[in-house]
């Protein structure tokens, strides 16, 4: 059972800039003591099951508005409590929450990654340190154009038109300035190797304590 109070760990980004990798390669290279747990916060999206699938797919993802950050902050607080909770799932393939949900046990540091984790102020006072990673636009792109493909299932039309329209335009008002609370600022994401071992470096001593 924890008894001291978990070390949250921030991490944000523009879309696929690398918050996602490193946030795993970070879980990953604690996994045997069981000590790191990852938060997502694209799993927050507001839940839209009161809409058809034809409305779902025009909301605007890319906007603070879309998640529910108030769930997102309880459930935090939660597990500073040292209290499990039952987070919420989201099924990208059809833009709504899945009907399955994750148990979430309390661990002595948790990793929260998401697009607008430094950006909204009542999840940015709950952490420790404050990441952004900072990855060009076209690699960005590249790598959501893949993934969205790949893995969401998306047509290539509908991966340029919302990028144009929502993903560039909601980074440059909201991402990016959220850049200036971080206290580490990583270039390339995942593939910044010397950052990664840094971070880990810090993580191991966290856990010494």
């Amino acid at each position: 059972m924890l008894l001291k109070k978990p070390i949250l760990i921030g991490i944000a980004g523009g879309s696929a800039s690398g918050k996602t990798t490193i946030a795993q390669m970070l879980y990953e290279a604690f996994e045997k003591t069981n000590s790191v747990t990852i938060i997502r916060e694209d799993d927050y999206y507001k839940d839209q099951s009161h809409m058809e699938f034809e409305e779902r797919v025009k909301t605007n993802y890319d906007h603070p508005l879309a998640f529910d950050h108030d769930l997102m902050e309880k459930q935090l607080r939660d597990l500073m409590d040292n209290k499990t909770i039952e987070k919420p799932k989201y099924d990208f393939t059809v833009h709504n929450r899945s009907k399955e949900t994750e148990i979430i046990e309390p661990r002595e540091v948790i990793l929260i990654e998401g697009l607008f984790v430094l950006e909204e102020k009542s999840i940015r006072d709950l952490l420790d340190i404050k990441i952004y990673v900072d990855t060009p636009y076209d690699v960005r792109f590249i790598r959501r154009m893949k993934r969205d493909i790949v893995e969401r299932k998306r047509e290539l039309d509908n991966i340029v038109e919302q990028w144009l329209k929502t993903v560039r335009v909601m980074h440059e008002e909201f991402v990016e300035p959220s850049k200036k609370y971080a206290n580490i600022i990583i270039p390339e994401g995942g593939s910044n190797n010397v950052a990664i071992d840094l971070l880990i470096t810090k993580i191991n001593s966290i856990l010494l304590k």
